[in-house]
Order: structure tokens, then C-alpha cells, then sequence
């Protein structure tokens, strides 16, 4: 685990504060995300399948919330900015096009995927309950991942570039809600 998250010589508790910190960071802003996507798209034919999504991530931003407040950590200090870019970035990829903001989706949770993959194979059999939730958590997002690609996101404008530059803004909030 402490390769994992870049921890160096920091206790199995921090690290644990750390994991749980940038997950919730991830989730906080994903459902930000999604009533971005939904204060444009809410009315059309999108709006079920990304109300679908958002509760799914309502109920993994929980977990953690309740996680955190159970081992008495914080979240990140970031979470304003998050608070504002998530919503931002889901209501300006919809302002885009429906593909535009499916596009996002599939950025998002490929990142996610592979956040989460890294962060399951690095989890030891002390937090085995953290490692069952993370691997439903992960299906879910494949399954986001999946119904974006159903609906069209490969056939938004500059697609590679959008997902590339999508993909890049969620790798630095990762790192960076890790670290602050």
C-alpha cells in the first residue's frame, strides 16, 4: 500500500487517511459532476441514465464521508475548488452536446478505474472490507464508463482530445487530493 499512494515512511493510519481522503475527493466530485450534467441535460433523453449515476455516486461519496468520520479524518482542503471545477466541468462538457458529456464520463471513470485498480492491489487483508467496497465501487464505474459509451460519447467532437485533457485534469486532482 505505501508504494502505492507515495507514502514513504508514513504509518499504515495516515496512509489509510490518505486513501480514504483522495477517494472521497474523487466521489465528492463526481456527484458534482453529474448535477452539472443534469442542471443542462436533466429534461432530455440523457437525464435518467446520468440521475442514475449520480445516485450510484451519492452512495460511494457517503461511504466515505461515513469512513472518515469513523477513523476521525478530514477531507481534503480542496474540496471547495472541487465543489466548484466538478460542477463546471459537467454543466460545460453538456453545454458541449450530450456525446460531449458522455466523452466526460468515459474520461472520468477510466481514471477512476485505474485509481482504483492500483488502490485494490495494493490494500492487504487488514482493510479487506475497503478492498470489497472499492471492487463494487469500481464496477459501477465501469459500468458508467459503459452506458457513456452506449449513448454516444465516442462520437462527440475532438473526442481524443477531450477525454485526453479530461483524463489529465482527473489524474492532478487525484494527486493533489492526496497531498492536501
Amino acid at each position: 500500500m505505501d508504494k502505492a499512494l507515495g507514502a514513504g515512511d508514513r504509518s499504515r493510519e495516515q496512509i489509510f487517511d490518505r486513501l480514504v481522503r483522495v477517494d472521497h475527493a474523487g466521489e465528492y466530485g463526481a456527484v458534482r459532476i453529474y448535477q452539472g450534467q443534469l442542471a443542462i441535460l436533466g429534461h432530455g433523453p440523457q437525464g435518467a441514465a446520468i440521475r442514475h449515476m449520480l445516485d450510484q455516486e451519492k452512495v460511494h461519496r457517503q461511504f466515505f464521508e461515513d469512513t472518515m468520520a469513523a477513523q476521525q479524518s478530514r477531507p481534503t482542503a480542496l474540496q471547495p475548488l472541487w465543489h466548484v471545477a466538478g460542477w463546471l466541468l459537467g454543466a460545460g462538457t453538456a453545454l458541449l452536446g450530450e456525446r460531449a458529456a458522455m466523452a466526460c464520463t468515459v474520461a472520468v471513470e477510466e481514471t477512476i478505474d485505474a485509481h482504483y485498480s492500483a488502490q485494490i492491489a495494493s490494500l492487504g487483508e487488514d482493510h479487506a472490507g475497503l478492498s470489497d467496497r472499492l471492487i463494487t465501487f469500481r464496477a459501477e464505474e465501469l459500468e458508467h464508463r459503459d452506458l457513456a459509451y452506449e449513448q454516444g460519447a465516442e462520437q462527440a467532437v475532438a473526442y481524443p482530445v477531450l477525454t485526453a485533457a479530461i483524463k489529465t485534469g482527473a489524474k492532478l486532482a487525484i494527486w493533489l487530493s492526496e497531498r492536501v
